[in-house]
């Protein structure tokens, strides 16, 4: 009875642990301008929670915050919604953040015309540059016709999203009310995705002060939502509207106050915010390498070293996570045999989960490797190298009788035959003149 006791113990202990480390991975610390955002952005969170993420919920200025504890990450993800925060609480500050995201950490910032300098700094580090504190985007063409006068609620066309249904989602979307700051990308930094843009009659300045001077951005470089994948696959996404993800903005109607603009009965901003919400968060583009096997044509083990002119074939699973679980990833990529420089490059032919292809190797000897390299909008960097050597033909395996080399066979051969029949002619014409 006690061994039984002791069991149902351990099963019990097991199934915390796997509860634990269920939870574990999507563990959320949301950073709050102030508590009352909670219920100003319900419909966010809510759909957060139901996704399976565990939210904790702080002000920016708590001072128990901590995102790091005896050198290991207390969250997977992070969530600011406090864009006029001068001073983060507990051990966070801008280069915690930072070394958040150099971990692998997700972080979602919004920001707003009263932005502050903490915030201003991580969007530096990540080649960001937000506009002045108190400026607004405004648009006097394509402003929502609930505006109050200034044009700086904006109505942003869904036309002037990325090109990414992994990042914005594969639904149409209506219109996107947007009233915050503008962003400007580095454009030295190739991994700045631009997200939403303004329109070409967009631009940004302080909307109580007439335009004295050439604004930060101006038309399609102004910069509304913006987002970065890391070399290392960490990702961010920067938002210069909180009102962006309030309950307002995505249940509100939306309308340009343009004549004969069409009425819309909602925005398209929750259905944007929650595809974002996906792409940062990794439940959307997160792409991993399952086995990966060669061996020559007609074998089923890879050999010690392969033969040049061998006829090979190489096969990878790849994996996507999909709900929770790596299904197989449904895509299209090259593979590259080098050495220094790709002596082939050729697709890979889709098999199921599993991306095969079969060809033969250069006549060329060393160390090669074969190479995968899958670098596409919106899904994580996939890389796979596996080095292998090629060495030459041994001297049992060379052809007896090269066929290039039959004019030399004939020419050998004619100067023997040849030979053969002077020695007979000059023997013969010898002894007619012993016998004269």
């Amino acid at each position: 009875m006690a061994a039984l006791h002791r069991c149902a113990l351990v099963l019990l202990a097991m199934c915390l642990l796997c509860c634990t480390g269920a939870c574990a991975a999507t563990r959320t610390l949301v950073l709050l301008e102030n508590i009352n955002l909670r219920e100003t952005r319900s419909l966010f969170f809510r759909s957060l929670a139901d996704r399976g993420f565990e939210l904790s919920f702080k002000t920016a200025d708590d001072p128990s915050l901590s995102l790091i504890k005896y050198g290991e990450f207390l969250y997977d993800n992070l969530i600011i919604f406090s864009p006029s925060v001068e001073d983060f609480g507990g051990n966070i500050n801008i280069d915690t953040i930072t070394s958040f995201i150099d971990g692998g950490g997700s972080v979602l910032v919004t920001a707003g015309s009263d932005i502050g300098d903490p915030l201003r700094e991580l969007g530096s580090e990540c080649g960001i540059e937000f506009d002045k504190e108190k400026t607004a985007v405004m648009d006097h063409h394509n402003y929502d016709i609930s505006d109050p006068g200034q044009h700086t609620l904006i109505v942003a066309d869904p036309e002037n999203l990325l090109k990414a249904p992994t990042i914005v989602g594969k639904k149409e979307l209506n219109p996107i009310l947007f009233r915050g700051v503008v962003m400007v990308a580095d454009p030295d930094n190739p991994l700045v995705l631009d997200i939403l843009t303004g329109s070409s009659t967009s631009y940004s300045f302080f909307p109580d002060k007439p335009v004295t001077q050439y604004p930060h951005a101006v038309g399609k470089n102004t910069l509304l939502i913006a987002g970065l994948q890391d070399r290392n696959n960490a990702r961010v996404v920067f938002s210069g509207s909180l009102d962006f993800f309030s309950d307002a903005f995505f249940n509100s109607a939306v309308q340009k106050a343009a004549p004969g603009s069409t009425r819309f009965s909602k925005t398209g901003n929750y259905e944007l915010a929650e595809a974002l919400s996906c792409w940062v968060f990794k439940e959307e583009g997160d792409l991993k390498v399952g086995a990966v096997t060669h061996h020559r044509v007609g074998e089923t083990t890879p050999p010690s070293a392969y033969t040049i002119t061998d006829l090979v074939e190489y096969s990878i699973v790849i994996e996507q996570l999909s709900e929770g679980k790596w299904v197989p990833f449904d895509g299209d990529d090259k593979l590259e045999f080098v050495r220094i420089d790709p002596f082939v490059r050729t697709f890979l032919k889709k098999n199921g989960g599993k991306y095969s292809v079969q060809f033969k190797l250069p006549d060329v000897y060393g160390v090669f490797q074969f190479k995968v390299d899958y670098n596409r909008l919106g899904y994580t960097h996939l890389y796979s190298a596996t080095q292998v050597s090629v060495r030459p033909l041994e001297h049992t395996q060379y052809e007896r009788f090269v066929p290039s080399a039959f004019p030399y066979y004939a020419s050998a051969f004619s100067m023997m035959a040849g030979l053969f029949n002077f020695s007979i002619v000059f023997l013969h014409m010898r002894e007619k003149e012993k016998s004269d």
